[in-house]
């Protein structure tokens, strides 16, 4: 494994175990084995190291998304695989999920997360004009439908993976929740998945 890769590997287990702000450019040299120094021969600064961290994590969450709509050609069950596969990861890797989204970063890795928001917003407006010319959903503006689905899944999760969230309902109804959501904000009916 490469230098670099054992610095970006470290940065995001770091990030997984206790946040960002605790994952200091020390503590990631010293969990990849390697002098601090090394870091900034790979990259500039921690905002720089941890953008690509995330970089890395929201490209393998869209690649996730992609392969899980690609699984069916029916758009209510690419819808539901969109939604689930996303909060199903999520759930399923809460600490890194928050920082990732959530914590308070800095401005470079804030800007990533716009970015790939952007792309989550675009991906899921082009499944949604799917949907409406297979008249699976109805007319409506695609866009603006998958800002807000979009944003209604990343509101909906932030209890649920706040590190101080405390009891949050099963991870199965939290998601069944969302996708009963989403569901009705682009005019599909709710099926019970009981």
């Amino acid at each position: 494994m490469s230098t670099r890769d054992r610095l970006l590997r470290a940065a995001a287990e770091l990030i997984e175990d206790s946040g960002y702000a605790h994952a200091s450019v020390g503590a990631v040299a010293e969990r990849a084995g390697l002098a601090a120094g090394a870091l900034y021969r790979h990259f500039p600064s921690k905002a720089e190291l941890f953008a690509t961290v995330f970089r890395a994590e929201a490209e393998r969450e869209l690649a996730a998304m992609v392969a899980a709509a690609g699984r069916s050609s029916d758009f209510p069950d690419r819808l539901d695989a969109v939604i689930s596969t996303y909060a199903t990861g999520a759930l399923g890797n809460r600490r890194l999920a928050w920082a990732l989204v959530y914590e308070p970063v800095d401005a470079l890795v804030d800007a990533e997360r716009l970015t790939y928001r952007r792309r989550y917003r675009d991906g899921m407006a082009e499944l949604l004009r799917e949907g409406v010319r297979a008249w699976a959903i109805p007319e409506q503006d695609v866009d603006l439908a998958a800002a807000a689905v979009v944003g209604a899944i990343a509101e909906a999760l932030v209890g649920p993976l706040s590190p101080v969230a405390g009891a949050t309902p099963p991870d199965a109804q939290i998601i069944d929740a969302i996708i009963a959501f989403c569901r009705r904000a682009v005019g599909l009916p709710v099926v019970s998945r009981a």
